[in-house]
């Protein structure tokens, strides 16, 4: 890495530190110690913020990184298919959860269902794939990335060393700074994220001078064939309850949009962040990785790095590398902050006690969690390719978290044991089919997944505790009867 890179990069890092502190400088009601502006910025974000955050917390590596290393156009229906889910969450999950006054999306269930274990072990659930997928897919991404671009070795050694610094500088805007420091933060790093992720676009296709010929038809279309990441049919059955869940159960996500200081405002930033999904995020993590195809052959997860050092100048090569940091940055510490906010508010005050300085806890959430996805680095670096892993190991646990929030809006009579039930066999479920038996592709086995455990909890609820689940009809907060 030559010296301007280094200085660009450390500058560029340091004004979106030192532009965050000046925002954020001031602001906290009652401190940090406060639930609700550590967890909620004391639903003090603007809808820009909310559009900002949304945008850069899905928007880090593991889509920039994966997506591009797949080479083919195909990955763009996880974007495209991104924009119903936050339409989703913008017109059916927001309303209901600023009725019902949430800091988390499960404390919705525990106010629907009556029962504070439902609430628990979704949380335990959420907790784990942020553990296990999301925090260490985001460390070994980002090193990997920084690395390819600067031209460094790509060993396990120089990558561990890396995710150590992305951990530690990630986990201290988690820790010092509360969700409104996470959400600034991400609002400033997007914007230069986003605008040097359009100019690699052209910089790459000029590179090749705008001719695509030579690369494979399958690697261009956006019709997936039986063999290919996104089968065709895939779309019409998984796809979408993937999104659903994603953009509106996942406490990462959704934490975001409830912090706005009403429904109005938080729409317009989910509605903002779906544009940005729509017009520029297909695009940028789909063309340089075809575009390096052409250049490097199939190179894999390194391909997005190596395109960008191949043609950005190098001062702006070091500037785009702070651009990746603060986004690996951002969406690290975002997922940091969620799982604090799904620990203390539903595992600890329901089970422990009511905590008297949030800060401090949510610190040793955050450092303990930070430590051992730095353990589970190794793993993702073996992995052929990051993104397919990412989505696929995640609907252990995605489907099965879903099917507990349908059952309990769509339902009513419906006891918290016989959901808990549902959730834990459609994680066996799942696991048996994407591990074991694989029948068909993975998005087709989460649909099963889904509709099974949904099953399994009405029949549960029938056959073992002797009540008729009644469909929901009106108003989506009034309190669910069955729980007593």
């Amino acid at each position: 890495m030559s010296t301007v890179q280094v200085a660009v990069f450390l500058i560029i890092t340091a004004l979106i530190a030192f532009a965050t502190y000046m925002h954020c400088r001031g602001k906290r009601g009652s401190g940090p110690q406060d639930e609700r502006d550590y967890f909620l910025a004391n639903g003090g974000l603007a809808w820009y913020f909310v559009a900002g955050s949304i945008t850069l917390t899905n928007l880090s590596t593991d889509q920039l990184i994966g997506m591009n290393g797949n080479q083919m156009a195909l990955l763009a229906w996880w974007e495209f298919a991104a924009v119903a889910g936050l339409f989703i969450l913008a017109f059916v999950f927001l309303p209901i959860y600023y009725r019902n006054n949430c800091t988390t999306t499960t404390e919705l269930l525990q106010k629907k269902y009556g029962d504070k274990h439902i609430r628990a072990l979704i949380s335990l659930l959420f907790l784990f794939g942020n553990l296990f997928i999301f925090l260490p897919a985001i460390l070994y991404g980002g090193s990997l990335f920084l690395l390819s671009l600067t031209g460094q070795e790509t060993d396990l050694a120089t990558i561990m060393t890396v995710s150590v610094v992305i951990a530690i500088v990630g986990a201290a805007y988690a820790i010092f700074g509360g969700l409104r420091a996470v959400a600034v933060s991400d609002t400033y790093s997007g914007v230069l994220v986003l605008g040097l992720a359009l100019l690699v676009v052209f910089l790459a296709l000029q590179a090749i001078d705008f001719d695509l010929s030579g690369i494979p038809a399958e690697r261009l279309t956006l019709i997936g064939n039986n063999d290919s990441p996104i089968p065709w049919h895939t779309l019409l059955t998984g796809m979408i309850f993937i999104q659903t869940f994603y953009w509106s159960t996942n406490q990462t996500i959704t934490q975001r949009a409830m912090a706005a200081p009403n429904i109005k405002e938080a729409q317009k930033g989910v509605l903002v962040a779906a544009g940005i999904r729509l017009l520029i995020v297909p695009i940028i993590v789909v063309v340089p990785g075809i575009v390096s195809y052409k250049m490097f052959g199939d190179v894999g997860d390194p391909a997005y790095g190596m395109i960008v050092g191949e043609v950005l100048p190098v001062w702006l090569s070091g500037a785009f590398a702070a651009a990746i940091f603060a986004a690996v940055l951002t969406t690290f510490n975002s997922i940091l902050n969620a799982s604090a906010a799904l620990y203390v508010c539903d595992m600890h005050e329901a089970y422990v006690g009511d905590v008297k300085r949030v800060g401090r806890l949510g610190a040793i959430v955050s450092i303990v969690m930070s430590l051992l996805a730095l353990a589970l680095v190794p793993f993702f670096a073996s992995q052929e390719s990051l993104i397919n892993t990412v989505q696929q190991l995640y609907g252990l646990l995605s489907m099965p978290i879903l099917s507990a929030f349908v059952v309990g809006l769509a339902f009513r009579n419906v006891k918290a044991a016989a959901a808990m039930i549902g959730v834990v066999t459609g994680v066996v479920f799942y696991g048996f089919w994407s591990m074991v038996w694989e029948p068909a592709h993975y998005i087709h086995g989460m649909a099963v997944t889904l509709v099974l455990a949904i099953a399994t909890s009405l029949i549960v609820n029938l056959l073992i505790f002797g009540q008729r689940a009644e469909l929901a009809i009106g108003n989506a907060s009034e309190p669910d009867p069955a729980a007593a």
